[in-house]
Formats: structure tokens, sequence, C-alpha cells
């Protein structure tokens, strides 16, 4: 199990690392960043796909922090029982 563990951790982290190419956007950031590049403005569009994955790492991270906690106290309930 804790080879599963690992692996969810690196995995986790090849995906923040290297998930800066994603162009993942809603209609309204859509089209503020169009009017920005139409200026020349190219930085904002870097910056708000940056957040947009950080929002959305956010709750798998915590999701799998409460499931390793969850795990390592119901294993501590069955060892006591046994």
């Amino acid at each position: 199990m804790k080879k599963a563990f690992l692996y969810l951790g690196v995995l986790m982290l090849l995906l923040v690392t290297f998930s800066t190419e994603v162009e993942a956007q809603c209609a309204m950031c859509k089209a503020v960043l169009e009017s920005n590049m139409q200026s020349g403005d190219d930085a904002m569009g870097k910056g708000i796909n940056k957040g947009i994955i950080y929002i959305m790492f956010v709750p798998y991270i915590i999701m799998a922090v409460a499931g390793y906690f969850t795990f390592k106290h119901i294993k501590k309930i069955n060892k006591a029982q046994a």
C-alpha cells in the first residue's frame, strides 16, 4: 500500500510540474484573455492558466490527505481488534 501512495504522490507531482502548457479556461476568462491578446499582453493568459491548474488540483490533494489519514485510522483500529 505504501508503494501505491508513493506512485500516486509521484504522479501528482509530475502532473503539477508539467501541466503549465494546458490551455483550460472558462468562457469569461477566455473573453478577457482574447481582448488582452489583441493589445499584446500574453503574460496575463499564462498566469490565469496556472491559477486554473492550481485550483483544479487542490480538491484532489485534500481528498488524498483525508484518505491517507482515514486509511491509517482504520488500520490502527483493525490492529487493535486483532
